[in-house]
C-alpha cells in the first residue's frame, strides 16, 4: 500500500519512523519548509524531514496546495493512503480526493472533544485525568472526520503538556501502524463523532501565562503544567517578572490575600492563592538562568 506521509515536528518524526521500522511503503513525505530557528536564525529542517532524508524518502514542502502544481504532484505520487500528523496545515478537498483508500490522521485527544491546534495542552490546563489519541479520516471541517479507532492514558497529576506530548507521539505512533494494517487488510471501522458533544481546543497565547493567583491553587498549578514548554507560565514579585516551569499544591489553606508571599521552604517558595497555597519551585528570573526557587532566592533575599 502506497503511503504519503504529511507531518513536521517532532511527534511526526515519531510516527514516522515508526511506520517505516514496519515496513510500510511511504513514497513520498510533506512537511513544512525550513525556517529559521534559535539565535542564530538558521535554516533548520523539521524533524521530519530529517528521518525522510535519512531513509532516502522524497520530501516535499510546498507553502500551500493552493497551486494546483502542488496538487498535481502529490497526485503523480498515487498514493493508496495520506497520513498526517501534526502537518501544520489544512489539506483542501483537491487533496482530499487524491488517496485512493482515504486521507487519516493522528490527533492528539479524544475526539470529539478538544479539536484544534493545542488538544494536549488544553487537557493539562482542564485539569484533566485522562486524554488519548484518535485515528480519524479526514474531512473539510476541522478534526470533524469519522473515526477509526483510539487509545487512551492518564494525565499524571504532575504531568507537563510537553512530557504528555512525548508519550502521546509513541502512543500515536503505535495506532498510526495499526491504523493503516487496518485499512491495508480491509478491517478499518468508523463512526460518526457525536459533534453535540464537540470541544474546542485554540492555539495558545502569551496573554495565557500571567498567573492570577485568586485562582485555587490547583488552577495555577495546571495553568503552569499546560504551559510548559511553551509559552510557560509568568509572575510579577517585587517588581520582577519571572517564568514559573514547576510548582506544587500544597495541603495547607491560608486566610492571606492572594498573591502574597507566605514563606521559602526547603523546596520552594509558597504563595497565597485562593483559599490555598502553591509552592513555585522551579523558576527563571528575567535575563537569569532557570533555577529551583530555593537556590534563587537565597542569593536574592525576598525584602520584609
Amino acid at each position: 500500500m502506497r503511503v504519503v506521509f504529511m507531518g513536521t515536528p517532532d511527534i511526526a518524526a515519531t510516527c514516522l519512523s515508526k511506520i517505516l521500522s514496519k515496513g510500510h511503503q511511504v513514497v513520498g513525505v510533506y512537511t513544512q519548509p525550513d525556517r529559521p530557528k534559535n539565535r542564530g536564525m538558521k535554516l533548520t529542517a523539521p524533524p521530519a524531514k530529517e528521518v525522510a532524508l535519512a531513509h532516502g524518502i522524497p520530501v516535499f514542502q510546498p507553502e500551500s496546495f493552493r497551486d494546483e502544481e502542488a496538487v498535481e504532484q502529490l497526485r503523480a505520487l498515487k498514493p493508496d493512503v495520506v497520513a498526517v500528523v501534526a502537518y501544520g496545515r489544512i489539506l483542501p478537498q483537491s487533496v482530499l480526493d487524491i488517496p485512493t483508500k482515504g486521507c487519516i490522521n493522528i490527533h492528539t485527544s479524544l475526539l470529539p472533544a478538544y479539536r484544534g491546534s493545542a488538544p494536549y495542552q488544553w487537557a493539562v490546563l482542564d485539569g484533566l485525568a485522562e486524554t488519548g489519541v484518535t485515528a480519524m479520516y479526514l474531512c473539510r471541517e476541522m478534526d470533524a472526520g469519522d473515526i477509526i479507532d483510539t487509545v487512551t492514558t492518564p494525565i499524571g497529576p504532575n504531568e507537563t503538556a510537553g512530557q504528555l506530548l512525548d508519550r502521546l507521539a509513541v502512543l500515536g505512533a503505535e495506532l498510526l501502524d495499526q491504523t493503516l494494517c487496518a485499512i491495508q487488510n480491509g478491517t478499518a471501522k468508523r463512526r460518526c463523532q457525536e459533534h453535540s458533544k464537540a470541544t474546542f481546543a485554540p492555539m495558545l497565547d502569551k496573554a495565557m501565562c500571567p498567573i492570577d493567583f485568586a485562582k485555587s491553587a490547583q488552577r495555577v498549578h495546571d495553568q503552569v503544567r499546560g504551559l510548559n514548554p511553551w509559552p510557560v507560565a509568568t509572575m510579577e514579585l517585587q517588581g520582577k517578572r519571572f517564568k514559573v516551569f514547576e510548582t506544587a499544591v500544597l495541603d495547607e489553606c491560608t486566610d492571606q490575600a492572594p498573591g502574597t508571599v507566605l514563606g521559602l521552604s526547603k523546596t520552594g517558595l509558597k504563595i497565597a492563592c485562593c483559599q490555598s497555597v502553591i509552592e513555585i519551585r522551579v523558576l527563571q528570573a528575567e535575563g537569569g538562568k532557570r533555577m529551583c526557587a530555593p537556590d534563587y532566592f537565597r542569593g536574592h533575599p525576598l525584602e520584609d
